[in-house]
Parts: structure tokens; C-alpha cells; sequence
């Protein structure tokens, strides 16, 4: 399993300061210390997340100071892939994920061992909310997706991506395209330099290349089209999520989590132009690429419809017909229920 990066101290010292504050904790309780300052004191909660756009109301939560507010301790741990985020919250090293975990890779967590994983808010996004889409170099002749027959195309690393990428390409009629795992943050340089011919990626990489000029989208909302049957469908490809363990060993301290989390996802919908700040600093966004990156819309647990189920239901049956999933998963079994 690949080391991830924490943006938080090492485990040795975080135990230590932990040790540290659990004695200090019951001498401010004994002097009649303010509520919010003992709650402090309880569990770390160590969210994992992908440095990419969709978890903003993540970041958010954190530098508003939402999680102070409910006096909860939230460490957030970054990873390099969603897959490594899902393995942490597996492995114990991780109570949970941000939204952009892909959702299809804590179902493959989900399937491994059955009840780790609650979800509690998912990023649907569509042809509008612009997640997902194929670009191709700005001076590339190909018009359709077609047009990519028997091309290099890149894909983000990992299951998802690449079974994503596949699908998309087989059914818009690129038949014989070669599919080639590389990081998104190279596919814009690798269409450049001519290594690619196209790419099924995420945001902001679109946007990326349109500003430099080197890119242009060839068609945007891809996994809704192709994969939902709809492009105004909405595709939940990352979600965010606490361990079963968690709620259980702590569901007063989920419940406050899972609060200030839906706090962030309202100031994200509210404020989305201020809010966009946030992404500086828990991803590569910044400068004028800030204002410009499309943002996934959110769906926290208490707002799913039916027709929202079916389409998550729906993206998840793809894994289990492509043999990706080792059996079909409800998608209802994982969504948190308050």
C-alpha cells in the first residue's frame, strides 16, 4: 500500500499531544472550563481527502471554523488518490472521506468488508455542474467522441477513472482507443507534447488548458450521457463518509461532524464565489484559476430523492456488470440515515 502524505504532524507526535490533552482536558474541567473547550478534548477525527475541487465544502468547514464551533478536533489527512483514501479509512488510519473520493472506490472498500463505509454527502455532477470530461490538444481535428477511434487517450489512475474512461469511449463509438493510467495533473502537459490524443479527466484540468491554450474540451458530462443515459442526470462519482466504527463508538461527536460538514456544504451553495477561496492551499487552484473552475454541486444524506437513488444505483451497477464490483451493492445499505 502506497505511503500518503499527511498534511498533519506524524502519528507518534499526534499520540503524544493527545495523551497530553486528555490530562489537560480534566484539569479545565475541574477549574469549570467553558463547554467548547472540554469538547475539544475528545476524539481526532481524521478525515482523508483527494486535493481536488469537489471537497471545497471540506476545506471550507475548516478554515470557516465549523468544526470548532461544534468543538470537535477534525485532522485532515491528504492522499495522492481516492483509492488510498479509501484504504486508510479501511486500514484504521482514516474515520472517514471527503467529498471527490470516488464513490465506486469506497463501494470496492464497501465489498471488502461489508458495513465499513456511511455515506453522507455525494458530489452529483452532469453536463451543468461540470465534473467529468474529454479533452483533446486545442488544434486536434476530432469533433466527436467518434473521432477518437483507435487513439491514446489518458485517464486518471485508478478503477474508477479507468472503467469510467472505457465505457465512455466504447459506448460514444471510439472503438480500438487505448487507455493509459496517468496522474490528471499531467494530462494537460501530455496532450501538449503530443503523447496523448485525448483524455478523460477531471476538473479543474479542463480549465487548466483552456487558459493556457493548449486544451479545449471536447465534450463535457460524459459519465451522464454515456454511462446514466442522460447528460442532465446527476453522476455521484465522490462522496463523502464516516467509518460504521466511528458512529458507533462515537455518534454523538458524527452527528456534530456530519452537521458542520452540511454547514459547509450551505456556505459552498450560498457563497460559491467566496468560497472558492478555500480551495487555495488543499489543492493545486489557485490564481486566476480559482474564479474559473467549474463546481460540483452536493447532496447531503437528507436530500436524496428516489430518482437521486436510482441514479447512484445505476452508476454502481456498471462496476458490478464490468466484474469490477464482486457482487451488486445496494447503494441505500451505504447512505447514512441520521
Amino acid at each position: 500500500m502506497k505511503d500518503q502524505t499527511l498534511t498533519s504532524l506524524s502519528a507518534t507526535t499526534t499520540r503524544r499531544k493527545l495523551m497530553q490533552a486528555g490530562g489537560a482536558g480534566l484539569a479545565l474541567a475541574a477549574l469549570g472550563a467553558p463547554a467548547l473547550v472540554r469538547a475539544q478534548s475528545g476524539p481526532k477525527i481524521r478525515i482523508g481527502y483527494w486535493p481536488i475541487a469537489a471537497g471545497l465544502p471540506f476545506y471550507a468547514a475548516i478554515e470557516k471554523g465549523y468544526f470548532k464551533e461544534a468543538g470537535l478536533d477534525v485532522e485532515a489527512l491528504r492522499f495522492a488518490g481516492a483509492q488510498q483514501v479509501m484504504e486508510a479509512v479501511l486500514s484504521d488510519r482514516a474515520d472517514g472521506t471527503s467529498n471527490g473520493t470516488g464513490s465506486a472506490n469506497i463501494a470496492i472498500g464497501e465489498l471488502a468488508a461489508p458495513g465499513t463505509f456511511k455515506i453522507f454527502c455525494s458530489n452529483p455532477s452532469n453536463v451543468k455542474n461540470v465534473l467529468d470530461e474529454i479533452i483533446v490538444p486545442a488544434a486536434s481535428p476530432a469533433k466527436t467522441l467518434a473521432d477518437l477511434k483507435g487513439k491514446r487517450i489518458g485517464s486518471g489512475p485508478g478503477i474508477q477513472n479507468v472503467t469510467l474512461a472505457k465505457t465512455v469511449l466504447e459506448r460514444g463509438g471510439a472503438t480500438g482507443a487505448t487507455v493509459v493510467e496517468l496522474p490528471i495533473g499531467q494530462h494537460v502537459a501530455a496532450l501538449a507534447a503530443g503523447q496523448l490524443d485525448g483524455c478523460y479527466t477531471l476538473e479543474p484540468t479542463g480549465t487548466i488548458g483552456r487558459l493556457n491554450g493548449t486544451t479545449r474540451v471536447l465534450e463535457a458530462g460524459v459519465i451522464s450521457k454515456y454511462v446514466l443515459g442522460d447528460a442532465m442526470a446527476p453522476w455521484f462519482g465522490g462522496s463523502a463518509s464516516l467509518s460504521s466504527a466511528f458512529i458507533k463508538k462515537h455518534p454523538e461527536e458524527a452527528k456534530k461532524f456530519i452537521a458542520a460538514y452540511g454547514k459547509g456544504v450551505a456556505y459552498v451553495r450560498a457563497q460559491n464565489v467566496e468560497a472558492r477561496q478555500y480551495l487555495k492551499g488543499y489543492t493545486a487552484i489557485e490564481g486566476a484559476l480559482t474564479a474559473e473552475v467549474p463546481l460540483a454541486a452536493y447532496m447531503m444524506y437528507n436530500e436524496f430523492k428516489p430518482a437521486d437513488v436510482a441514479h447512484f444505483q445505476k452508476f454502481f451497477d456498471l462496476f458490478a456488470e464490468k466484474g469490477i464490483f464482486s457482487s451488486r451493492l445496494m447503494v441505500d445499505s451505504m447512505l447514512y440515515k441520521g
